[in-house]
């Protein structure tokens, strides 16, 4: 198979990491980014911050820079998300057969373990790869040996869970609908566990193939500096939700209180469950300060 990816620079935060545990297997990475360093909401964004990290890991040459008008003023963020996904996506697929499009703070633990699984809906016939993430929340300690501490995303009784926030690889040429979902294309579903484990799925929703735990791609979804998790909520496609000052007072103390978080998720019926666990940290690793 022909494999591209893109990317959307915008966050440094984990870009390195994540674009280092792929890069080995694409032949092109497409780099979006808006050429006025301006978010979905309009705030700045640290391009060329991340541009430099690019230059610096590029060593085959493999980016390709795409630059784009993709703050609109008066339009829903995500919207504006989808536009540019579009676009990135369109250049990407020319030349491949599958086009990667991991976020900048995903990161592929078990690069076999994916492509095997790309290689496996290829051959079934879909259009997308839905494949899980391990949702983090926050880090809650230092690296010690080379593995950090983390507050993660979990069951009641602190089991795993695999997230979806969209297909990681889809077919070249695939229409995204909104922000990395394409509905009604055919999907080739990964899971941790024979039973569908993400609480925003049915229960029975169709699990094709199961990986390990530990073969999730890493998300640093909310890992952050406390200044930069701030900025995080207000680029964010989700800035309307995220304004509520109650979910960064949340996510502030719960950093400081892990275990405390931990400790707490059986007491909840439903809502943000956690455990607390240690991971060891990708090739280029490092959020920003």
């Amino acid at each position: 198979m022909r494999i591209n990816a893109y990317v959307l620079a915008g966050d440094p935060n984990f870009l390195a990491a994540s674009v280092l545990s792929y890069y080995d297997h694409v032949d092109r990475i497409v780099v979006s980014y808006d050429r006025n360093a301006t978010s979905w909401t309009g705030t700045v964004l640290p391009v060329d911050e991340c541009l430099g990290i690019l230059k610096e890991l590029d060593r085959e040459g493999r980016c390709e820079l795409a630059p784009g008008d993709f703050w609109r003023p008066g339009e829903n963020p995500l919207e504006s998300e989808t536009i540019q996904r579009r676009a990135a996506l369109a250049q990407a697929s020319d030349g491949a057969d599958w086009v990667l499009q991991l976020d900048t703070d995903e990161v592929v633990a078990d690069p076999a373990a994916f492509l095997g699984a790309l290689e496996h809906a290829d051959a079934a016939g879909a259009d997308a790869l839905d494949y899980p993430s391990r949702w983090l929340y926050a880090r809650t300690g230092p690296a010690g040996r080379g593995a950090g501490l983390y507050l993660e995303s979990s069951t009641r009784l602190w089991g795993p869970v695999a997230g979806y926030p969209g297909p990681l690889a889809v077919r070249a040429g695939t229409h995204l609908d909104l922000a990395r979902q394409a509905h009604g294309a055919p999907l080739y579903r990964v899971d941790v566990r024979p039973q569908n484990t993400d609480p925003a799925h049915p229960r029975d929703a169709a699990v094709h193939e199961v990986v390990r735990t530990r073969s999730a791609v890493l998300h640093y979804s909310w890992v952050r500096s406390d200044d930069y998790m701030r900025r995080k909520l207000g680029w964010s496609g989700h800035a309307a939700e995220y304004s509520d000052p109650a979910i960064y007072q949340a996510w502030a103390w719960r950093s400081r209180h892990p275990l405390l978080t931990g400790l707490a998720t059986p007491l909840r019926r439903r809502g943000e469950r956690y455990r607390v666990v240690r991971l060891p940290e990708p090739e280029g690793y490092g959020p920003a300060d």
